[in-house]
């Protein structure tokens, strides 16, 4: 469930949340623009997936997307940054430094993260991404039957089917040939907020070092 969300760009707001309902949340044109990080190597889908290191539930799905650019639906996610702009649960610009700030926020003592990559056309990344934006925002606790309706609407992906449940779409997600799946784990602090105050620091260091930005 989403707690503070920074409206991304010069507005400067800060939204609280209330209720079950999804949260609207559209960056300007340039902050968009001027973000955008276009990733390396053949076109990917990789599949997020938090587990609970004690019960071994899910607790969130996520997924990334590698084609012209790299995005991240994080649908009803919590994880924010100044610097990157989100449009309604799409998340761009996410080159590696903010990525590894993503992972780092959801792999901690409670959860570890499963990473399901998948390697597709250039057709299929661009599908997808087009899809994930055109989705809209996503209510709390209805991530992983976002990602499943998108993925199963796919071509490609035609063995997915509508799940409420982050562990049964990752059970899916491995039927499909050619996945490559590692797990991520960190000791860090469940306190996710302490976590986000952390990382603000560390870019602040980081743009203040000689050659920053």
């Amino acid at each position: 469930m989403k707690f503070l969300r920074r409206l991304a760009g010069t507005l400067g707001l800060t939204l609280l949340l209330a209720g079950c309902g999804a949260e609207s949340v559209w960056a300007p044109d340039d902050f968009v623009a001027r973000s955008a990080y276009v990733p390396g190597g053949a076109p990917t889908v990789t599949l997020l997936t938090m587990i609970h290191n004690g019960s071994g539930a899910g607790g969130h799905s996520s997924l990334v997307i590698d084609g012209s650019q790299r995005i991240i639906f994080d649908p009803a996610g919590s994880w924010h940054h100044p610097n990157i702009p989100e449009r309604n649960d799409v998340l761009f610009g996410m080159s590696p430094v903010y990525f590894d700030f993503y992972m780092d926020y959801h792999a901690r003592e409670t959860y570890h993260v499963v990473v399901q990559e998948l390697e597709v056309s250039p057709a299929t990344a661009e599908a997808l991404i087009v899809a994930v934006q055109q989705y809209g925002a996503v209510p709390s606790a209805q991530c992983a039957q976002s990602v499943s309706n998108i993925l199963g609407n796919t071509p490609g992906f035609g063995n997915i089917r509508s799940t409420w449940f982050p562990k049964a779409l990752m059970e899916q997600f491995e039927q499909i040939p050619g996945v490559r799946t590692s797990r991520v784990y960190d000791d860090d602090s469940d306190d996710n907020l302490e976590v986000l105050q952390r990382q603000a620091r560390m870019e602040q260091i980081r743009a203040q070092a000689p050659g920053g930005n």
